[in-house]
Protein backbone atom coordinates (compact mmCIF):
# COMPACT_ATOMS: atom_id res chain seq x y z
CA UNK A 1 0.00 0.00 0.00
CA UNK A 2 1.29 3.44 -0.95
CA UNK A 3 2.50 5.59 1.94
CA UNK A 4 0.53 8.70 2.94
CA UNK A 5 1.63 12.12 1.80
CA UNK A 6 4.30 13.88 3.86
CA UNK A 7 2.17 16.93 4.64
CA UNK A 8 -1.48 17.81 5.27
CA UNK A 9 -3.34 20.86 6.52
CA UNK A 10 -4.79 19.03 9.52
CA UNK A 11 -3.73 15.78 11.15
CA UNK A 12 -6.40 14.21 13.36
CA UNK A 13 -5.25 11.50 15.77
CA UNK A 14 -7.98 8.97 16.56
CA UNK A 15 -10.98 7.95 14.43
CA UNK A 16 -13.45 7.73 17.29
CA UNK A 17 -16.59 9.89 17.43
CA UNK A 18 -14.72 13.20 17.58
CA UNK A 19 -12.16 12.27 14.94
CA UNK A 20 -14.78 11.04 12.48
CA UNK A 21 -16.86 14.19 12.86
CA UNK A 22 -13.86 16.49 12.47
CA UNK A 23 -12.63 14.60 9.43
CA UNK A 24 -16.04 15.14 7.85
CA UNK A 25 -16.35 18.81 8.72
CA UNK A 26 -12.80 19.88 7.86
CA UNK A 27 -12.60 17.96 4.58
CA UNK A 28 -15.86 19.60 3.41
CA UNK A 29 -13.60 22.40 2.15
CA UNK A 30 -12.02 20.85 -0.98
CA UNK A 31 -8.97 23.05 -0.53
CA UNK A 32 -8.20 21.62 2.91
CA UNK A 33 -6.26 18.36 3.07
CA UNK A 34 -6.97 16.20 6.08
CA UNK A 35 -5.28 13.08 7.45
CA UNK A 36 -7.16 10.91 9.95
CA UNK A 37 -4.98 8.42 11.85
CA UNK A 38 -6.48 5.33 13.52
CA UNK A 39 -4.57 2.64 15.41
CA UNK A 40 -7.29 0.06 14.74
CA UNK A 41 -8.77 -1.23 11.53
CA UNK A 42 -12.02 -1.13 9.61
CA UNK A 43 -15.40 -1.34 11.30
CA UNK A 44 -16.44 -4.24 9.03
CA UNK A 45 -16.59 -6.76 11.89
CA UNK A 46 -20.21 -8.05 11.83
CA UNK A 47 -20.65 -7.94 15.60
CA UNK A 48 -20.06 -4.18 15.59
CA UNK A 49 -23.34 -3.66 13.77
CA UNK A 50 -25.64 -6.14 15.53
CA UNK A 51 -26.44 -4.24 18.75
CA UNK A 52 -25.97 -7.16 21.12
CA UNK A 53 -22.57 -7.70 19.52
CA UNK A 54 -20.94 -5.38 22.04
CA UNK A 55 -20.54 -8.60 24.05
CA UNK A 56 -18.09 -9.82 21.40
CA UNK A 57 -16.37 -6.49 20.75
CA UNK A 58 -15.43 -5.46 24.28
CA UNK A 59 -12.36 -7.46 25.26
CA UNK A 60 -11.64 -8.32 21.62
CA UNK A 61 -8.25 -6.92 20.51
CA UNK A 62 -9.65 -6.44 17.02
CA UNK A 63 -11.89 -3.67 18.33
CA UNK A 64 -10.73 -2.84 21.88
CA UNK A 65 -7.46 -1.59 23.38
CA UNK A 66 -8.14 -4.05 26.23
CA UNK A 67 -6.72 -1.79 28.91
CA UNK A 68 -6.67 -2.68 32.60
CA UNK A 69 -6.74 -0.34 35.58
CA UNK A 70 -4.19 -0.48 38.31
CA UNK A 71 -5.27 -2.16 41.54
CA UNK A 72 -7.99 0.04 43.00
CA UNK A 73 -7.80 0.59 46.79
CA UNK A 74 -11.43 1.76 46.87
CA UNK A 75 -12.54 -1.49 45.22
CA UNK A 76 -10.70 -3.80 47.57
CA UNK A 77 -7.57 -3.93 45.43
CA UNK A 78 -9.37 -5.20 42.32
CA UNK A 79 -8.24 -4.34 38.80
CA UNK A 80 -10.88 -3.68 36.17
CA UNK A 81 -11.01 -4.18 32.46
CA UNK A 82 -11.12 -0.73 30.84
CA UNK A 83 -12.48 -0.99 27.29
CA UNK A 84 -11.65 1.69 24.73
CA UNK A 85 -12.50 1.47 21.04
CA UNK A 86 -9.61 0.56 18.72
CA UNK A 87 -11.42 0.58 15.37
CA UNK A 88 -12.96 3.09 13.00
CA UNK A 89 -15.74 4.71 14.98
CA UNK A 90 -13.83 4.22 18.24
CA UNK A 91 -16.01 3.69 21.28
CA UNK A 92 -19.14 4.34 19.20
CA UNK A 93 -18.43 0.96 17.58
CA UNK A 94 -18.44 -0.97 20.87
CA UNK A 95 -20.48 1.10 23.35
CA UNK A 96 -24.05 0.85 24.64
CA UNK A 97 -25.51 3.11 21.90
CA UNK A 98 -27.36 5.28 24.44
CA UNK A 99 -28.08 8.81 23.26
CA UNK A 100 -27.53 11.11 26.21
CA UNK A 101 -26.47 14.75 26.43
CA UNK A 102 -26.22 15.23 30.18
CA UNK A 103 -27.71 18.09 32.15
CA UNK A 104 -27.82 21.81 31.38
CA UNK A 105 -26.12 22.42 34.73
CA UNK A 106 -23.08 20.42 33.56
CA UNK A 107 -22.33 22.86 30.76
CA UNK A 108 -23.34 25.96 32.69
CA UNK A 109 -20.75 24.91 35.29
CA UNK A 110 -18.09 24.69 32.58
CA UNK A 111 -18.89 28.22 31.44
CA UNK A 112 -19.03 29.56 35.01
CA UNK A 113 -15.57 28.12 35.64
CA UNK A 114 -14.09 30.42 33.00
CA UNK A 115 -14.83 28.66 29.71
CA UNK A 116 -16.88 31.10 27.60
CA UNK A 117 -19.00 29.57 24.86
CA UNK A 118 -19.72 26.31 26.68
CA UNK A 119 -23.00 27.03 28.49
CA UNK A 120 -26.04 24.85 27.80
CA UNK A 121 -27.64 27.60 25.75
CA UNK A 122 -24.53 27.78 23.58
CA UNK A 123 -23.91 24.05 23.12
CA UNK A 124 -27.53 23.01 22.52
CA UNK A 125 -27.43 24.20 18.87
CA UNK A 126 -24.36 22.00 18.34
CA UNK A 127 -26.23 18.92 19.61
CA UNK A 128 -29.14 19.80 17.34
CA UNK A 129 -26.89 20.35 14.32
CA UNK A 130 -25.48 16.83 14.52
CA UNK A 131 -28.75 15.12 15.27
CA UNK A 132 -31.03 13.06 13.03
CA UNK A 133 -33.82 12.50 15.55
CA UNK A 134 -36.71 10.14 14.89
CA UNK A 135 -39.15 12.70 16.28
CA UNK A 136 -38.22 15.47 13.88
CA UNK A 137 -37.28 19.06 14.56
CA UNK A 138 -38.39 21.00 17.63
CA UNK A 139 -36.87 23.29 20.23
CA UNK A 140 -34.62 20.51 21.54
CA UNK A 141 -33.97 18.26 18.55
CA UNK A 142 -33.00 18.30 14.90
CA UNK A 143 -33.45 15.84 12.06
CA UNK A 144 -31.04 17.11 9.40
CA UNK A 145 -27.79 15.93 10.97
CA UNK A 146 -25.90 12.67 10.72
CA UNK A 147 -26.20 11.25 14.26
CA UNK A 148 -29.26 8.99 14.07
CA UNK A 149 -31.41 8.68 17.20
CA UNK A 150 -34.27 6.17 17.45
CA UNK A 151 -36.44 4.49 20.02
CA UNK A 152 -35.64 0.90 20.97
CA UNK A 153 -37.43 -1.90 19.19
CA UNK A 154 -38.55 -3.98 22.18
CA UNK A 155 -40.16 -3.67 25.61
CA UNK A 156 -40.08 -5.87 28.69
CA UNK A 157 -42.96 -6.19 31.12
CA UNK A 158 -40.48 -6.35 33.97
CA UNK A 159 -38.91 -3.05 32.95
CA UNK A 160 -42.29 -1.38 32.55
CA UNK A 161 -43.09 -2.39 36.13
CA UNK A 162 -39.69 -1.21 37.37
CA UNK A 163 -40.56 2.17 35.86
CA UNK A 164 -43.82 2.13 37.83
CA UNK A 165 -41.90 1.20 40.98
CA UNK A 166 -39.56 4.13 40.41
CA UNK A 167 -42.60 6.41 40.16
CA UNK A 168 -43.80 5.06 43.49
CA UNK A 169 -40.50 6.34 44.89
CA UNK A 170 -40.75 9.84 43.47
CA UNK A 171 -39.00 9.27 40.13
CA UNK A 172 -41.56 10.38 37.54
CA UNK A 173 -41.91 8.91 34.06
CA UNK A 174 -40.58 11.22 31.33
CA UNK A 175 -40.49 10.99 27.56
CA UNK A 176 -37.14 12.63 26.82
CA UNK A 177 -33.90 12.66 28.82
CA UNK A 178 -32.26 15.24 26.55
CA UNK A 179 -33.95 18.57 27.20
CA UNK A 180 -31.52 19.77 29.87
CA UNK A 181 -33.06 18.16 32.96
CA UNK A 182 -32.96 14.37 32.75
CA UNK A 183 -34.56 13.58 36.13
CA UNK A 184 -37.17 10.84 35.72
CA UNK A 185 -37.43 7.42 34.07
CA UNK A 186 -37.86 6.27 30.49
CA UNK A 187 -36.61 3.82 27.93
CA UNK A 188 -33.32 5.07 26.53
CA UNK A 189 -33.18 6.49 23.02
CA UNK A 190 -30.39 4.84 21.05
CA UNK A 191 -27.99 5.45 18.19
CA UNK A 192 -29.39 2.85 15.83
CA UNK A 193 -30.97 2.81 12.40
CA UNK A 194 -33.74 0.24 12.08
CA UNK A 195 -32.23 -2.07 14.68
CA UNK A 196 -28.60 -1.76 13.54
CA UNK A 197 -25.85 0.11 15.41
CA UNK A 198 -25.22 3.59 14.04
CA UNK A 199 -21.60 4.44 14.79
CA UNK A 200 -19.57 7.55 14.02
CA UNK A 201 -17.83 5.86 11.09
CA UNK A 202 -21.18 5.38 9.33
CA UNK A 203 -22.52 8.77 10.34
CA UNK A 204 -19.56 10.99 9.53
CA UNK A 205 -16.72 9.11 7.88
CA UNK A 206 -18.51 7.08 5.24
CA UNK A 207 -20.12 10.12 3.56
CA UNK A 208 -16.71 11.85 3.39
CA UNK A 209 -14.63 8.93 2.09
CA UNK A 210 -15.19 9.90 -1.55
CA UNK A 211 -13.46 13.25 -1.02
CA UNK A 212 -9.99 13.27 -2.59
CA UNK A 213 -8.69 15.64 0.10
CA UNK A 214 -9.34 13.18 2.96
CA UNK A 215 -6.92 10.36 3.75
CA UNK A 216 -7.77 7.74 6.38
CA UNK A 217 -4.73 5.85 7.68
CA UNK A 218 -5.70 2.69 9.62
CA UNK A 219 -3.49 0.32 11.63
CA UNK A 220 -1.35 3.38 12.32
CA UNK A 221 -0.38 4.43 15.82
CA UNK A 222 0.64 7.96 16.72
CA UNK A 223 3.98 7.54 18.52
CA UNK A 224 4.93 11.14 19.37
CA UNK A 225 4.18 14.66 18.29
CA UNK A 226 6.75 16.50 16.20
CA UNK A 227 7.59 19.73 18.00
CA UNK A 228 9.64 22.69 16.81
CA UNK A 229 10.13 24.96 19.77
CA UNK A 230 6.68 25.54 21.16
CA UNK A 231 4.81 24.56 17.99
CA UNK A 232 3.37 21.17 17.07
CA UNK A 233 4.34 20.60 13.45
CA UNK A 234 3.23 17.03 12.89
CA UNK A 235 3.04 13.46 14.13
CA UNK A 236 5.44 10.52 14.06
CA UNK A 237 3.34 7.52 13.07
CA UNK A 238 4.07 3.81 13.34
CA UNK A 239 2.70 2.23 10.16
CA UNK A 240 3.59 -1.03 8.45
CA UNK A 241 6.56 -1.66 10.75
CA UNK A 242 8.18 1.71 10.11
CA UNK A 243 7.97 5.23 11.45
CA UNK A 244 6.74 8.07 9.29
CA UNK A 245 7.05 11.77 10.08
CA UNK A 246 3.97 13.53 8.73
CA UNK A 247 3.70 17.29 9.02
CA UNK A 248 0.68 19.50 9.61
CA UNK A 249 0.57 22.87 7.88
CA UNK A 250 -2.12 24.20 10.20
CA UNK A 251 -2.83 22.07 13.25
CA UNK A 252 -2.65 18.70 14.91
CA UNK A 253 -5.87 17.67 16.67
CA UNK A 254 -5.86 14.93 19.30
CA UNK A 255 -9.06 12.87 19.44
CA UNK A 256 -7.53 9.79 21.07
CA UNK A 257 -9.77 9.89 24.14
CA UNK A 258 -9.29 10.34 27.86
CA UNK A 259 -6.61 7.64 27.89
CA UNK A 260 -4.89 8.07 24.53
CA UNK A 261 -4.65 11.86 24.32
CA UNK A 262 -2.81 12.46 27.63
CA UNK A 263 -0.55 9.47 26.95
CA UNK A 264 0.49 10.90 23.57
CA UNK A 265 1.15 14.31 25.10
CA UNK A 266 3.28 12.75 27.83
CA UNK A 267 5.31 10.67 25.36
CA UNK A 268 5.93 13.87 23.42
CA UNK A 269 7.38 15.71 26.41
CA UNK A 270 4.25 17.65 27.37
CA UNK A 271 3.11 16.92 30.90
CA UNK A 272 4.23 16.67 34.53
CA UNK A 273 7.99 17.17 34.77
CA UNK A 274 8.60 14.44 37.33
CA UNK A 275 6.76 11.81 35.32
CA UNK A 276 8.53 12.68 32.08
CA UNK A 277 11.97 12.77 33.63
CA UNK A 278 11.38 9.43 35.34
CA UNK A 279 11.02 7.88 31.87
CA UNK A 280 13.96 9.73 30.33
CA UNK A 281 11.73 11.98 28.21
CA UNK A 282 12.93 15.51 27.50
CA UNK A 283 10.51 18.04 28.97
CA UNK A 284 9.41 20.11 25.98
CA UNK A 285 6.67 21.88 27.90
CA UNK A 286 5.81 21.36 31.55
CA UNK A 287 2.05 21.02 31.92
CA UNK A 288 1.24 19.33 35.26
CA UNK A 289 -2.44 18.67 34.51
CA UNK A 290 -1.83 16.29 31.62
CA UNK A 291 -3.24 12.93 32.73
CA UNK A 292 -4.64 14.27 36.00
CA UNK A 293 -8.32 14.88 36.90
CA UNK A 294 -9.49 11.46 35.64
CA UNK A 295 -13.20 11.00 36.36
CA UNK A 296 -15.47 8.07 35.61
CA UNK A 297 -18.94 6.84 36.49
CA UNK A 298 -18.67 3.87 38.83
CA UNK A 299 -21.68 1.58 38.48
CA UNK A 300 -23.02 -0.50 41.35
CA UNK A 301 -24.69 -3.58 39.87
CA UNK A 302 -27.51 -4.72 42.16
CA UNK A 303 -29.11 -8.01 41.11
CA UNK A 304 -32.56 -9.25 42.13
CA UNK A 305 -33.97 -12.70 41.47
CA UNK A 306 -37.59 -12.67 40.30
CA UNK A 307 -40.40 -15.13 39.66
CA UNK A 308 -43.18 -15.37 37.12
CA UNK A 309 -41.84 -12.98 34.48
CA UNK A 310 -39.59 -13.49 31.42
CA UNK A 311 -35.98 -12.30 31.52
CA UNK A 312 -33.15 -12.78 29.08
CA UNK A 313 -31.61 -15.33 31.43
CA UNK A 314 -34.36 -17.82 30.52
CA UNK A 315 -34.65 -16.87 26.85
CA UNK A 316 -30.94 -17.43 26.24
CA UNK A 317 -30.73 -20.59 28.34
CA UNK A 318 -31.40 -23.05 25.49
CA UNK A 319 -30.93 -23.31 21.76
CA UNK A 320 -34.66 -22.87 21.09
CA UNK A 321 -34.60 -19.47 22.74
CA UNK A 322 -31.41 -18.45 20.99
CA UNK A 323 -32.76 -19.57 17.62
CA UNK A 324 -35.95 -17.60 18.23
CA UNK A 325 -33.99 -14.47 19.01
CA UNK A 326 -31.91 -14.91 15.87
CA UNK A 327 -34.96 -15.44 13.66
CA UNK A 328 -36.71 -12.42 15.13
CA UNK A 329 -33.71 -10.21 14.42
CA UNK A 330 -33.34 -11.58 10.89
CA UNK A 331 -37.05 -11.00 10.23
CA UNK A 332 -37.47 -7.40 11.36
CA UNK A 333 -34.33 -6.34 13.28
CA UNK A 334 -36.11 -6.50 16.64
CA UNK A 335 -35.97 -8.59 19.79
CA UNK A 336 -33.09 -9.12 22.21
CA UNK A 337 -30.39 -9.01 19.51
CA UNK A 338 -31.44 -5.44 18.74
CA UNK A 339 -31.32 -4.25 22.32
CA UNK A 340 -28.80 -1.90 23.81
CA UNK A 341 -26.96 -3.26 26.87
CA UNK A 342 -29.36 -1.17 28.98
CA UNK A 343 -32.93 -0.53 27.95
CA UNK A 344 -34.57 1.38 30.79
CA UNK A 345 -33.00 4.42 32.39
CA UNK A 346 -33.77 6.53 35.41
CA UNK A 347 -32.22 9.66 36.86
CA UNK A 348 -32.77 10.39 40.53
CA UNK A 349 -31.40 12.12 43.61
CA UNK A 350 -29.56 9.99 46.12
CA UNK A 351 -31.12 12.10 48.89
CA UNK A 352 -33.56 15.03 48.93
CA UNK A 353 -30.77 17.52 49.66
CA UNK A 354 -29.14 16.98 46.28
CA UNK A 355 -29.64 20.07 44.06
CA UNK A 356 -30.24 17.93 40.95
CA UNK A 357 -30.33 14.32 39.84
CA UNK A 358 -27.01 12.74 40.76
CA UNK A 359 -27.79 9.07 40.06
CA UNK A 360 -28.32 7.25 36.78
CA UNK A 361 -29.89 3.80 36.54
CA UNK A 362 -29.30 1.33 33.74
CA UNK A 363 -31.91 -1.40 34.22
CA UNK A 364 -31.53 -4.71 32.39
CA UNK A 365 -33.77 -7.81 32.24
CA UNK A 366 -30.75 -10.07 32.77
CA UNK A 367 -27.97 -10.80 35.23
CA UNK A 368 -24.44 -12.20 35.31
CA UNK A 369 -21.60 -12.27 37.79
CA UNK A 370 -19.37 -9.98 35.74
CA UNK A 371 -19.06 -8.79 32.19
CA UNK A 372 -17.97 -11.55 29.80
CA UNK A 373 -19.35 -14.39 31.91
CA UNK A 374 -22.53 -16.45 31.20
CA UNK A 375 -25.96 -15.28 32.25
CA UNK A 376 -27.25 -16.67 35.54
CA UNK A 377 -29.37 -19.85 35.43
CA UNK A 378 -32.20 -18.13 37.31
CA UNK A 379 -34.59 -15.32 36.33
CA UNK A 380 -33.30 -11.94 37.46
CA UNK A 381 -32.85 -8.29 36.62
CA UNK A 382 -29.95 -5.94 37.19
CA UNK A 383 -30.42 -2.39 38.43
CA UNK A 384 -27.08 -0.72 37.83
CA UNK A 385 -26.75 2.69 39.47
CA UNK A 386 -23.92 5.18 39.16
CA UNK A 387 -22.94 8.48 40.78
CA UNK A 388 -23.18 11.07 38.00
CA UNK A 389 -21.05 13.73 39.67
CA UNK A 390 -18.23 11.86 41.42
CA UNK A 391 -15.70 13.78 43.48
CA UNK A 392 -13.00 11.12 43.34
CA UNK A 393 -10.16 11.93 40.95
CA UNK A 394 -7.61 9.65 39.36
CA UNK A 395 -4.89 9.87 36.73
CA UNK A 396 -3.46 8.40 33.55
CA UNK A 397 0.32 8.08 33.24
CA UNK A 398 2.54 6.46 30.67
CA UNK A 399 4.44 3.43 31.93
CA UNK A 400 7.43 4.14 29.69
CA UNK A 401 8.46 6.12 26.61
CA UNK A 402 7.57 3.08 24.48
CA UNK A 403 4.33 3.75 22.52
CA UNK A 404 3.52 0.04 22.68
CA UNK A 405 3.39 0.04 26.50
CA UNK A 406 -0.12 0.35 27.93
CA UNK A 407 -0.59 3.43 30.15
CA UNK A 408 -1.18 3.17 33.87
CA UNK A 409 -4.83 3.93 34.63
CA UNK A 410 -5.71 4.76 38.24
CA UNK A 411 -9.33 5.99 38.58
CA UNK A 412 -9.23 6.09 42.43
CA UNK A 413 -12.89 5.14 42.71
CA UNK A 414 -14.60 5.86 46.04
CA UNK A 415 -11.56 7.72 47.34
CA UNK A 416 -13.70 10.73 48.32
CA UNK A 417 -15.96 10.38 51.39
CA UNK A 418 -18.90 11.97 49.58
CA UNK A 419 -18.77 9.24 46.90
CA UNK A 420 -18.99 6.59 49.62
CA UNK A 421 -22.03 8.33 51.09
CA UNK A 422 -23.74 8.57 47.70
CA UNK A 423 -22.99 4.89 47.03
CA UNK A 424 -24.66 3.82 50.28
CA UNK A 425 -27.69 6.03 49.58
CA UNK A 426 -27.92 4.65 46.03
CA UNK A 427 -28.07 1.07 47.30
CA UNK A 428 -30.80 1.99 49.78
CA UNK A 429 -32.86 3.75 47.09
CA UNK A 430 -32.54 0.76 44.77
CA UNK A 431 -33.77 -1.55 47.51
CA UNK A 432 -36.78 0.68 48.09
CA UNK A 433 -37.66 0.57 44.40
CA UNK A 434 -37.32 -3.23 44.32
CA UNK A 435 -39.57 -3.52 47.37
CA UNK A 436 -42.32 -1.31 45.89
CA UNK A 437 -45.84 -2.59 45.14
CA UNK A 438 -45.37 -2.41 41.37
CA UNK A 439 -42.79 -5.22 41.54
CA UNK A 440 -44.28 -7.21 44.40
CA UNK A 441 -45.88 -9.89 42.20
CA UNK A 442 -42.40 -10.94 41.05
CA UNK A 443 -41.18 -11.47 44.62
CA UNK A 444 -37.82 -9.74 44.14
CA UNK A 445 -35.01 -11.31 46.16
CA UNK A 446 -31.73 -9.45 46.46
CA UNK A 447 -28.85 -11.56 45.15
CA UNK A 448 -26.11 -8.92 45.07
CA UNK A 449 -24.83 -7.33 47.22
CA UNK A 450 -27.07 -9.20 49.70
CA UNK A 451 -29.79 -7.98 52.10
CA UNK A 452 -27.76 -8.63 55.24
CA UNK A 453 -25.57 -5.58 54.51
CA UNK A 454 -27.28 -2.56 56.10
CA UNK A 455 -24.94 -0.16 57.93
CA UNK A 456 -23.02 2.63 56.19
CA UNK A 457 -19.80 0.71 56.70
CA UNK A 458 -21.28 -2.50 55.30
CA UNK A 459 -22.72 -0.68 52.29
CA UNK A 460 -19.38 0.98 51.61
CA UNK A 461 -17.84 -2.49 51.57
CA UNK A 462 -20.64 -3.66 49.28
CA UNK A 463 -19.95 -0.82 46.85
CA UNK A 464 -16.28 -1.78 46.81
CA UNK A 465 -17.23 -5.40 46.05
CA UNK A 466 -19.76 -4.82 43.25
CA UNK A 467 -18.58 -1.52 41.77
CA UNK A 468 -17.20 -1.48 38.23
CA UNK A 469 -16.62 1.02 35.45
CA UNK A 470 -19.43 1.98 33.13
CA UNK A 471 -16.80 3.08 30.58
CA UNK A 472 -17.00 6.89 30.78
CA UNK A 473 -13.45 8.17 31.48
CA UNK A 474 -13.09 11.94 31.17
CA UNK A 475 -11.16 14.99 32.31
CA UNK A 476 -7.50 14.11 31.74
CA UNK A 477 -6.76 17.15 29.53
CA UNK A 478 -9.14 19.49 31.32
CA UNK A 479 -10.32 22.75 29.82
CA UNK A 480 -9.77 25.89 31.84
CA UNK A 481 -7.24 28.49 32.96
CA UNK A 482 -5.98 27.19 36.31
CA UNK A 483 -2.63 25.51 37.04
CA UNK A 484 -4.04 22.04 36.30
CA UNK A 485 -5.77 23.04 33.04
CA UNK A 486 -4.44 21.59 29.79
CA UNK A 487 -6.50 23.34 27.10
CA UNK A 488 -8.22 26.70 26.87
CA UNK A 489 -11.86 27.32 25.94
CA UNK A 490 -10.99 26.96 22.24
CA UNK A 491 -9.33 23.60 23.00
CA UNK A 492 -5.80 24.88 22.32
CA UNK A 493 -3.13 23.21 24.44
CA UNK A 494 -1.71 25.79 26.81
CA UNK A 495 1.78 26.85 25.76
CA UNK A 496 1.86 24.89 22.48
CA UNK A 497 0.87 26.39 19.14
CA UNK A 498 -0.85 24.37 16.44
CA UNK A 499 -2.17 21.72 18.85
CA UNK A 500 -5.71 21.11 20.12
CA UNK A 501 -7.55 18.33 21.94
CA UNK A 502 -11.19 17.42 21.25
CA UNK A 503 -12.55 14.44 23.16
CA UNK A 504 -13.83 13.55 26.64
CA UNK A 505 -10.44 14.38 28.13
CA UNK A 506 -11.21 18.13 27.89
CA UNK A 507 -14.22 17.94 30.21
CA UNK A 508 -13.44 19.92 33.39
CA UNK A 509 -16.14 17.86 35.10
CA UNK A 510 -17.82 14.79 33.69
CA UNK A 511 -21.26 15.15 32.15
CA UNK A 512 -24.27 13.63 33.91
CA UNK A 513 -24.80 10.58 31.73
CA UNK A 514 -23.31 8.63 28.86
CA UNK A 515 -20.47 10.51 27.19
CA UNK A 516 -20.49 9.59 23.48
CA UNK A 517 -22.83 12.32 22.23
CA UNK A 518 -21.20 15.05 24.37
CA UNK A 519 -17.94 14.03 22.67
CA UNK A 520 -19.53 14.67 19.29
CA UNK A 521 -20.71 18.05 20.55
CA UNK A 522 -17.14 18.90 21.61
CA UNK A 523 -15.89 18.03 18.12
CA UNK A 524 -18.72 20.03 16.52
CA UNK A 525 -17.68 23.00 18.65
CA UNK A 526 -14.08 22.74 17.47
CA UNK A 527 -15.17 22.31 13.85
CA UNK A 528 -17.17 25.52 14.08
CA UNK A 529 -14.15 27.34 15.52
CA UNK A 530 -11.77 26.06 12.86
CA UNK A 531 -14.04 26.61 9.90
CA UNK A 532 -14.80 30.13 11.12
CA UNK A 533 -11.07 30.84 11.15
CA UNK A 534 -10.59 29.64 7.56
CA UNK A 535 -11.78 32.04 4.89
CA UNK A 536 -12.91 30.59 1.54
CA UNK A 537 -9.92 30.08 -0.73
CA UNK A 538 -7.41 30.59 2.08
CA UNK A 539 -5.67 27.23 1.65
CA UNK A 540 -2.66 27.21 -0.64
CA UNK A 541 -3.02 23.49 -1.24
CA UNK A 542 -5.14 21.89 -3.92
CA UNK A 543 -5.63 18.31 -4.97
CA UNK A 544 -3.00 17.33 -7.54
CA UNK A 545 -4.16 16.65 -11.09
CA UNK A 546 -4.64 12.97 -11.77
CA UNK A 547 -5.19 12.09 -8.14
CA UNK A 548 -7.85 9.46 -7.46
CA UNK A 549 -11.43 10.64 -7.38
CA UNK A 550 -11.86 8.93 -4.02
CA UNK A 551 -10.27 9.64 -0.68
CA UNK A 552 -7.46 7.32 0.32
CA UNK A 553 -7.83 4.61 2.90
CA UNK A 554 -4.42 3.23 3.75
CA UNK A 555 -4.11 0.19 6.00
Amino acid sequence: MRAPESEYDYIIVGAGPAGCLLANRLSADPGTRVLLIEAGGSDNHPWIHIPVGYLFCIGNPRTDWCYQTQAEPGLGGRTLGYPRGRVLGGCSSINGMIYMRGQAADYDAWAAAGNPGWSWKEVLPLFIKSENHYGGTNAHHGDSGEWRVETQRLHWTLLDDFRSAAEENGIPPVEDFNTGDNEGSSYFQVNQRRGVRWNAAKAYLKPARKRPNLTVLTHAEAQTLILEGTRACGVRVGWQQRSLDIRARREVILCAGAIGSPALLQRSGIGPRGLLESHGIDVRHELPGVGENLQDHLQLRLIFKVQGVPTLNQLAANWWGKAGMGLRYAWNRSGPLAMAPSQLGAFARSDPEQPRANLQYHVQPLSLERFGEPLHPFAAFTASVCNLQPRSRGRVQIASADPAAAPLIQPNYLSHPEDLRVAADAIRLTRRIAASPALARYRPEEYLPGPALQSDEELAQAAAAIGTTIFHPAGTCAMGQGPEAVVDHELRVHGIEGLRVADTSIMPTITSGNTCSPTLMIAEKLASLLTAETCPGESELTVEPGRAAQGQTLT
